[in-house]
């Protein structure tokens, strides 16, 4: 109590000098009291009904009504009122029977000092009691508002609690074709919803609960909806905090349903091919011309061949007619498998080709190794016949080699003939003579333009950040590098880095990332970043002691970066790849495994390398959401990685639905689309470039 409030106080008393008394104690406590004399009960009722009194004092020896009477009285206007008892002596029987008559306290006249701190503490209880009951009227009418809103918006609504629906609104009833509410309330959520969603909307509901679902976001689920063919509604989720617990709303949003006149409809129809539903060959031609005349936004386009293996004796088997419908089939499962931005065509007979937008080329010889196990692992069902199949899978990724479109399809198709002569079932990338000859004329440009890079300083950091799916606590970064060609263009790294590569120039590459990250997390606040090590460094014997140098020598905070190393490569050099990392463990460098899942589970590598993160490859992420044998893979992953205190972070996260995937999952971190574009953050280095070819070997052999 600070006084600045006035206080309404009833000194019952006939008395009129202890009224006097009590204000002035008041006073000097600091209360603006302001004092209703009572000297008798019926003046009691009147001040009860026109005034708001806070408190009622009550002077036992000199009030001809006893503490019950009062208490009695003044409860038919207002029972939280506190009475205060008074006597001249305040005895401890005295006040145990004061109390026991519904007195809140008794005090002696004689005790200011008392009575100051009894009133103080009464009248803040009573405050507490009367905003607590207000806060509480507030939430009651909340809740009735919230409920009617639910059950007569237009919106179909409903109200989960731990997997179970516990209340849901007319709308979603008639959206999920039901008659009665008993129907759904008290059964899992999950009954409602196909298999492949499952685990999605789990982990959304999770993630809501926890706080960690975006306001707004939407998670593309399919239903069943009144036991027909599944339905694709989009849901958004938000958490409400009940007396029984906490709830998570789930809202169907409504989409946007654009009107397309007929004729469009004929016309988009006719440009797809019946069977598989993909575009015919000259549409698809048409499309990926003028795909390829664009750059991705990072990573590169690559071409994938697919076909049926052995399909003339398939058709034999079960028949003409039903050929054409396992065909129709297996294009619905190569669909499942597909990207959003990637493009789909029947090419020739039973070969389908897509064109993939991905990170390099060996992501779209993963990609195609992921659709030739699950297509092996699928059996095809027409009627009451039932097959099962294989495929082989050719890749290329898009180069300067490359002529004409023409010649790009040509090696995709070759990459293809190599897995059929070694027996199909599988996935092979592009590799021929004439392409690496002309590789090499290409590359010896690209090396030019890498040295003239390094030596004018035209390099660029660009940053993408991993996001906590358990928490936010700490800040960390995946550093990634750019080119500037002499125009001022920006080169992305799938453009430069293969050439690199083959040219043993990746090491020059890494050192300058290494010496940017430092002078990043000097203008930054990041916790972590993340630099990869190329094999060429991995291999190289005197990366380690020039990590050491330069970076331990400079005073810079060694704990804050993070070396990261593809797991093939790691796998591949595992004795050069201890050193390394034994060496940056000494500085306080952290260790990561990239691209970590791709290959058989290589639980060993985690125990001989001990990795502070391992980085689930994001291959997995595009068919993680609907491939149980994939989230089980990642689970496995997971929990190796739990059981040796490793933190997992997924690679290449594209939507919320992954999101929601990988919170039930329990990974640690994500990054990729869904979280950040990547973005040049360190436009100038401040380093010095070296101006001759002896002065660049110099400085990067340090």
């Amino acid at each position: 109590m600070n006084g600045r409030h006035s206080i309404s106080i009833a000194v019952l008393t006939t008395n009129q000098d202890d009224v006097q008394l009590i204000n002035s104690t008041l006073r000097d406590a600091g209360h603006a009291a302001h004092c209703h004399w009572i000297s008798s009960p019926n003046k009691l009722a009147d001040t009860l009904a026109a005034e708001s009194v806070e408190l009622l004092i009550l002077n036992c020896d000199r009030y001809p009504d006893e503490i019950r009477q009062v208490v009695k009285q003044k409860d038919c206007y207002n029972p939280e009122l506190p009475v205060i008892a008074m006597q001249d002596k305040a005895e401890e029987s005295n006040i145990e029977s004061a109390m026991r008559a519904g007195a809140c306290d008794l005090v002696s006249l004689r005790l200011k000092k008392r009575l100051q701190s009894v009133v103080s503490r009464e009248l803040r209880a009573l405050r507490v009691e009367r905003a607590l009951n207000s806060t509480l009227q507030s939430a009651t009418e909340y809740k009735r508002q919230l409920k009617d809103h639910r059950d007569y918006s237009s919106s179909s609504i409903a109200l989960v609690q731990e997997g179970i629906f516990v209340d849901l609104n007319d709308s979603w009833l008639k959206t999920f074709k039901l008659k009665d509410k008993n129907e759904l309330i008290g059964t899992p959520v999950m009954d409602n919803f196909e298999a492949e969603s499952q685990a999605a909307l789990k982990g959304a509901l999770v993630a809501t609960v926890q706080g960690k679902w975006q306001k707004g976001e939407k998670l593309i689920v399919k239903a069943h909806i009144d036991s027909g063919d599944a339905e694709e509604l989009h849901l958004q989720f938000g958490r409400i905090d009940l007396d029984d617990g906490t709830c998570v709303q789930i809202r169907i949003a409504p989409q946007l349903q654009i009107a397309e006149e007929p004729t469009k409809l004929v016309h988009d129809a006719l440009k797809r091919d019946p069977t598989m539903l993909f575009f015919h060959r000259a549409q698809f031609l048409e499309r990926i011309t003028k795909r390829l005349k664009r750059k991705p936004a990072s990573g590169t386009h690559c071409l994938a061949y697919i076909k049926p293996d052995h399909f003339s004796a398939l058709k034999d088997k079960i028949g003409i007619l039903a050929s054409e419908e396992i065909l129709g089939l297996f294009a619905e499962e190569v669909r499942k498998r597909m990207h959003p931005r990637d493009v789909a065509g029947r090419f020739e007979g039973t070969s389908i080709m897509v064109l993939l937008e991905r990170g390099t080329a060996r992501d779209a010889q993963v990609w195609g190794k992921q659709l030739v196990d699950h297509i092996g692992n699928t059996m095809f069902e027409i009627e009451d016949k039932s097959t099962s199949m294989t495929c082989t899978v050719g890749a290329c990724a898009v180069s300067e080699v490359f002529s004409s479109l023409e010649e790009f399809i040509a090696a995709t198709i070759a990459a293809y003939e190599i897995g059929k002569t070694a027996g199909g079932n599988g996935s092979f990338l592009s590799d021929s003579a004439e392409e690496d000859t002309k590789q090499r004329e290409f590359d010896a440009i690209w090396v030019r333009h890498l040295k003239a890079a390094l030596m004018e300083n035209r390099f660029r950091l660009a940053q993408l950040p991993i996001a906590g799916l358990r928490s936010d606590s700490i800040q960390m970064y995946d550093l990634l590098v750019r080119m500037i060609d002499e125009q001022g263009n920006s080169v992305l790294p799938s453009e430069f880095l293969p050439a690199a590569e083959r040219n043993n120039m990746m090491k020059n590459i890494d050192r300058w990332m290494l010496k940017a990250a430092t002078q990043f997390c000097g203008k930054n606040n990041a916790d972590r970043v993340f630099v990869r090590l190329s094999q060429q460094s991995i291999t190289d014997p005197s990366t380690a002691a020039w990590i050491e140098q330069k970076l331990d020598g400079d005073g810079f905070d060694c704990s804050r970066l993070v070396l990261e190393v593809p797991e093939r490569d790691a796998a591949k050099h595992i004795k050069q790849t201890k050193h390394i990392v034994s060496h940056a463990r000494r500085l306080g460098i952290g260790f990561a495994i990239e691209h970590y899942g791709i290959d058989q589970e290589r639980f060993q590598i985690l125990d001989l390398l001990k990795p502070d993160y391992i980085k689930v490859d994001g291959e997995l992420m595009h068919t993680l959401t609907t491939d149980k044998t994939v989230q089980n893979a990642v689970s496995k992953i997971v929990n190796a990685a739990r059981e040796r205190n490793i933190k997992t972070i997924a690679e290449r996260v594209e939507n919320a639905n992954a999101m929601a995937v990988l919170f039930q999952l329990g990974l640690d971190f994500m990054q990729g689309h869904y979280v950040h574009e990547p973005e040049v953050v360190l436009e100038n280095t401040g380093n010095t470039a070296p101006n001759t070819l002896a002065g660049l070997a110099t400085a990067n052999n340090g």
